[in-house]
């Protein structure tokens, strides 16, 4: 099991007072088999698995993948993350999260409202909304949204400690979209947990938004979907440290004309003699 280092200056992250040392997070959607399942969440080192409410509750009890994630859970201590998925109202979320809560015995739920079918995009308006009635009721709430500023300063308004928006549409493996609104992000809401969560397709683009300075990631397809998905497990966490470890060692500014990495301006005062 790969799990980050927390030693120097970067040891962990919390969320509603509880520590966290993994900055990588992974759905439960989607993978060949029931040990594919289990052995990408062990590769990952994750401590936070999102599963979708709405797959459990249509689930046979004789579901391999179900059995499967909750006996990797037990064995490797991460905790569960219920979400919405599959909601298209604030009032369906609302009670898909209450479920959810008397379900899992949890009162952290991913808050998915989404508002077109094409994009799987969130809809801002009934997603503030769910998420001011679940805070209000006890919710540590954890929404998917876009990297909409606005709507992500309503979020916080409303009560969420941390935020989750899109990469790119889910499952579309497009990486990083729209940079400047995620790089945005970072700089406006400093204090806030955010969390690149959706179309991410590879390890380096995972790296991208660490290096941009987020909190962690959130994907489930690229790795579920990948041709080797423990191995591709591995590897974004991999990923995920190093770009943990570049925004932390600060990377040199672009420049538009190249600047020599040796001085030339000067002779040296003690010149190398021919040989």
């Amino acid at each position: 099991m790969y799990r980050e280092s927390t030693t120097g200056a970067d040891a962990g992250w919390s969320v509603a007072g509880v520590k966290l040392e993994s900055r990588f997070l992974l759905g439960s959607a989607s993978y060949p088999s029931p040990q594919a399942l289990s052995g990408s969440i062990r590769a990952s080192g994750t401590q936070v698995v999102t599963v979708g409410l709405k797959r459990v509750l249509a689930a046979q009890e004789s579901d391999g993948f179900i059995a499967a994630l909750r006996e990797t859970l037990e064995t490797c201590g991460a905790r569960l993350l219920p979400n919405t998925a599959g909601c298209y109202s604030a009032r369906d979320a609302i009670e898909m999260a209450h479920m959810a809560r008397e379900l899992y015995q949890t009162h952290w739920v991913k808050l998915e409202v989404i508002g077109e079918e094409h994009t799987l995009q969130p809809d801002p308006v009934e997603l503030v909304e769910a998420a001011r009635v679940l805070v209000r009721e006890g919710f540590v709430v954890w929404p998917y949204c876009t990297d909409d500023l606005l709507t992500c300063r309503r979020l916080l308004d409303a009560g969420c400690e941390v935020l989750m928006p899109w990469g790119a549409p889910i499952g579309s493996g497009q990486g990083l979209l729209n940079p400047f609104a995620l790089r945005t992000l970072r700089e406006r809401l400093p204090d806030a947990t955010l969390i690149v969560d959706a179309g991410l397709g590879t390890p380096s683009h995972a790296a991208q938004a660490m290096e941009m300075g987020f909190d962690a990631v959130l994907l489930c397809s690229a790795v579920s979907r990948s041709r080797d998905p423990v191995e591709m497990a591995r590897a974004f966490a991999l990923a995920i440290e190093a770009g943990r470890r570049a925004w932390r060692a600060g990377a040199i500014a672009k420049h538009d004309r190249a600047i020599p990495s040796t001085p030339t301006g000067a002779k040296s005062q003690n010149p190398r003699p021919c040989v």
